[in-house]
């Protein structure tokens, strides 16, 4: 248990925290009293938790302290933060004012939720018949999709108006949507490039 991995298993118990939170402060705007402390001891935690996501790193380089564990363990908590926030903020509504820029729209959440699924499922799919051939390389477009939805997430709880919450939205689930088909279409290529080698052997 190296102290990265430490900072990581704070991320993941911060999570439950943020979510009570979040459902806490959209009670309170439900019933028209909004617990405003809430909201932003909501804010600092997500903030606090994904910080610790390059705490954790920096630590785990920069003091030689990469592990099995950690290799499990970040990403777990990195999926688990930003699903959490997208979940949350959309059973919820987090304005009064304009319920608009309060939640998210449903089909968002289900198009996260089916797109990490479906790498998930592809990777365990790969993994059974190339083995340790399997080359999972993050995309360019995944990492966009990411930082769109950290940004849809932000949106929502620093009730940022510049821009509508729908575009925002959009954007994510555009990068989101074009992300998955990437990486589906690259397990179907190593696939079909291992079939290939079994046939000319």
């Amino acid at each position: 248990m190296t102290t990265a991995n430490k900072i990581t298993l704070i991320r993941i118990a911060m999570i439950p925290v943020f979510v009570a939170l979040a459902i806490y402060y959209g009670e309170s705007i439900q019933r028209g009293d909004p617990q405003e402390w809430q909201r932003f001891a909501a804010i600092i935690v997500f903030l606090l938790a994904a910080a610790s996501d390059g705490l954790d790193g920096y630590v785990a380089r920069h003091y030689n302290q990469r592990s099995r564990l950690g290799v499990i363990l970040d990403p777990i908590a990195d999926k688990g933060l930003l699903l959490s926030g997208i979940i949350t903020l959309s059973i919820t509504n987090w304005s009064q004012s304009d319920p608009d820029y309060g939640k998210f729209p449903v089909w968002f959440p289900v198009l996260v939720i089916t797109r990490d699924a479906v790498i998930l499922v592809g990777a365990a799919i790969l993994h059974y018949f190339i083995g340790n051939k399997m080359r999972v390389k993050p995309s360019w477009t995944g990492k966009v999709a990411t930082v769109c939805q950290m940004c849809a997430i932000a949106w929502v709880m620093l009730q940022l108006r510049f821009l509508p919450l729908w575009f925002v939205v959009i954007v994510a689930g555009i990068f989101t949507l074009i992300s998955g088909l990437i990486y589906v279409i690259e397990g179907v290529r190593q696939l079909q490039a291992e079939g290939h080698a079994h046939a000319t052997r």
